[in-house]
């Protein structure tokens, strides 16, 4: 959620930043803000100015009485007019804060000064490439690879629950099972993460603390009758472990990671990677979050791309890495990395992590806040993550990027230990 002090002193400011993000419908909206907003602040003005009022003319009447007269009719008809106004405010006052929020929840974030500025995708940049990709005559969808080797079927998955499910079977879930092992054990040995294992169902105020409510209900699953939704992403319920909270600054960073399976609706991606593992309705992620202080989270964003692209390296997968452009940013990231993996039967780079640096957009909805030292003003924190990865797509990426013309799919050695030795598997 944006500052709303900041945009009621610099709203050109704002309107700016969401028409450099692509949002023009977010500028009416901005607008609407503001003047709800002023009107909002004149009832307040008015109440304090009528409270003060009333208290005088109690004085007054009170100063009569003790004299043993009546007060005049228009001192006690005015004392009724104040009262009858402030009962009046008093009412109104709530359903205005009400909207002035609601308002304020569906404005996207600012970008960065130093996102590059673009409508969409087209305006992405990309900074660097790592690994060779594999030649490969003619590569073998990891749709076919994976049902020809026995690690998937979605035929029956259609069946248990329909399109874009899968079930791993044998070597496939076992498949799942080293990777999001081999994940956590690089995160938590190598980079000082806490593993976390949250709920997997969040409530609406989790969805809404991390921006997933109200803008994109759509895009999400609700549990019939109840308050309660299907994770979308590990990042809603691991940020909102410390919603409502103030915390001490020696406890920041925080660096957790939490493994989850996840569930999206993707509404509109109809015709989209839709086949396979690249665009599911659940799928299982291992994501990083992190709640630091304001001046260090640049350096954050950088420190989770790299803990991404380092399991992409041990598990000798080319990618790219990407930034986005404003209009490509999202709703909620003020400066977002993905990192996308070579897909030889797409014969292009799949996205497969993104990172995101949020600043102090998602602790303000959440009201996340931290102390520097006793008795220092609270400040909000900044929270950042990243998928590091979606243990779908890198199984997709593995089984094609590892095949070998005989049929046969060659693991990589880092898996090892993790799936009992056994690399070639035909």
């Amino acid at each position: 959620m944006l500052d709303l002090k900041t945009v009621r002193q610099d709203p050109d400011g704002a309107r700016q930043a969401m028409l450099r993000k692509g949002e023009p419908g977010a500028v009416h909206v901005l607008n609407e803000l503001l003047e709800a907003d002023r009107q909002h602040r004149a009832r307040l003005a008015e109440v304090e100015t009528l409270r003060a009022e009333r208290n005088t003319l109690s004085q007054e009447v009170g100063r009569v009485k003790r004299a043993g007269a009546d007060p005049e009719p228009s001192l006690m008809e005015r004392t009724r007019q104040v009262g009858e106004r402030l009962r009046v405010l008093d009412a109104e006052l709530g359903p205005a804060e009400t909207r002035v929020r609601e308002l304020l929840l569906t404005l996207p974030n600012y970008p960065d000064p130093e996102v590059p500025v673009g409508a969409d995708e087209s305006g992405n940049s990309e900074v660097r490439r790592w690994g060779d990709i594999p030649a490969l005559e003619a590569p073998r969808a990891h749709w076919d690879l994976g049902v020809a080797l026995g690690l998937l079927d979605f035929e029956r998955a259609s069946k248990i629950a329909g399109a874009r499910f899968t079930v791993f079977t044998g070597r496939g879930a076992a498949l799942v099972r080293a990777l999001q092992t081999l994940m956590l054990d690089m995160h938590v040995r190598r980079h000082g993460c806490t593993e976390v294992l949250p709920p997997f169902v969040v409530n609406a105020d989790s969805m809404q603390g991390t921006g997933q409510l109200p803008k994109f209900a759509a895009d999400a699953f609700r549990l019939e009758g109840t308050d309660l939704w299907l994770a979308p992403t590990a990042e809603v319920p691991v940020t909102n472990m410390y919603r409502d909270e103030i915390l001490d600054g020696e406890m920041l960073p925080i660096r957790n990671v939490a493994y989850t399976p996840c569930w999206r609706s993707e509404a509109g991606a109809a015709g989209r990677d839709t086949r396979g593992l690249i665009r599911q309705h659940q799928f299982d992620k291992v994501e990083l979050v992190h709640l630091v202080a304001p001046e260090n989270s640049p350096a954050h964003l950088e420190e989770i791309i790299a803990a991404a692209a380092e399991v992409l390296e041990a598990l000798r997968l080319p990618y790219r890495v990407v930034e986005m452009c404003t209009g490509d940013l999202g709703f909620s990231a003020a400066r977002k990395f993905d990192l996308e993996v070579w897909m030889p039967s797409y014969g292009r780079y799949v996205e497969i992590s993104s990172c995101s640096n949020f600043r102090d957009f998602q602790a303000r909805r959440a009201r996340i806040r931290f102390r520097r030292r006793t008795g220092a003003a609270p400040e909000f924190v900044h929270t950042l993550n990243g998928s590091a990865l979606a243990i779908g797509r890198t199984i997709a990426a593995l089984l094609e990027n590892r095949q070998q013309p005989d049929g046969s799919v060659h693991l990589p050695e880092v898996l090892a230990p993790y799936l009992g030795g056994e690399l070639r598997w035909d």
